[in-house]
């Protein structure tokens, strides 16, 4: 098939472009790197012609610094994927893979022992500050059990990556209801692996912590490090992505699916792994905290199994091994 990989030279839309071309598939790339922007509703034109699918990873990523980066995640993620799927309508192209994230949820799921199934607000000031990071039962107060979210929680975004995100799964089932297509959207847990970005606020937590050991500092450990993250390597990301081109949704609908290890990890042994293989130094538990951050998210991983034969093959003491020195 003749693709359009969105974001084609960035972390997870390079390995994309990898796996796809390795499986024998005309890749045409795009990305804001070489110049291209998917918010050129021209330059769309003349490369959407003859494209059999479309597979989006252009984004703003990451919690980001503050409210000053509300424009460029709105431009980015929310108005470069509307003007994309316009462009996908006027060239009739009916399938888009759609690169979501698992920020949508907010909070995972979680188990009171008296009301069972709850999903917890907000933590707040008061309770960060004094260091009381675990959510509560929002009936009786109580301490929760975390438990794994599927693909029908409700959605609950909790800042302004987790926003745009959500909205691009919005505006891409609007397109898909209107034109007939069909939109895959892969919900990524913690990616990771070689050539993350380097020393940057919007990198994910693996990165952070590497670029600290790389410059001879402790990495450092935001709450107390038993934020429990599934952190899933970029190269099993590629594959999904590659099962999503032919997974089974029905014309005029969208599906989603959680990408992930379904090994959960604490934030805390991530650091304290990538520490112990290149020889420290040993990570710092600091207790500060974000709040746009939440406290634990751990995938069920079931969906994905069983629609689209995808299982994570690369384990997490391999993957940080590679990733370690990558």
């Amino acid at each position: 098939m003749r693709v359009m990989v969105t974001g084609s030279a960035g972390f997870i839309g390079g390995h994309v472009t990898e796996a796809l071309e390795a499986a024998g598939h005309d890749v045409v790339g795009l990305d804001l790197r070489t110049g291209q922007d998917v918010r050129d509703a021209d330059l769309l034109d003349t490369l959407l012609p003859g494209i059999d699918v479309v597979v989006h990873q252009a984004a703003k990523v990451g919690l980001g610094v503050d409210v000053s980066d509300l424009p460029d995640y709105a431009g980015v993620n929310v108005y470069g994927t509307a003007v994309l799927l316009a462009a996908m309508a006027r060239r009739e192209i009916g399938r888009l893979v759609l690169a979501s994230s698992m920020v949508i949820y907010g909070e995972g799921r979680y188990e009171c022992a008296e009301h069972g199934p709850v999903r917890p607000g907000p933590r707040t000031v008061e309770d960060l500050e004094s260091g009381r990071f675990d959510p509560a039962c929002p009936s009786c107060g109580t301490s929760l059990a975390c438990a794994e979210i599927d693909e029908d929680a409700r959605p609950d975004p909790r800042n302004a990556y987790a926003t745009s995100k959500l909205a691009q799964e919005h505006l891409a089932a609007n397109w898909a209801r209107q034109t007939g297509g069909s939109v895959a959207a892969l919900r990524y847990h913690n990616v990771y692996g070689p050539r993350m970005p380097r020393d940057t606020p919007y990198a994910g937590v693996a990165a952070i912590f590497r670029s600290e050991l790389e410059a001879g500092r402790a990495p450092k450990v935001f709450e107390d490090g038993r934020q429990l993250r599934d952190f899933v390597h970029v190269r099993d990301v590629a594959g999904a992505n590659l099962a999503a081109m032919s997974a089974p949704v029905r014309p005029g609908e969208l599906r989603a699916w959680n990408i992930a290890s379904g090994t959960p990890h604490t934030v805390g042994e991530m650091a304290g792994a990538l520490a112990a293989e290149r020889g420290g130094p040993e990570p710092q538990v600091t207790g500060h905290y974000r709040l746009g951050d939440v406290r634990h998210i751990v995938a069920s991983a079931a969906r994905a199994r069983t629609e689209l034969g995808f299982r994570a093959e690369i384990g997490f003491n391999a993957g940080v091994k590679e990733f370690a020195w990558s």
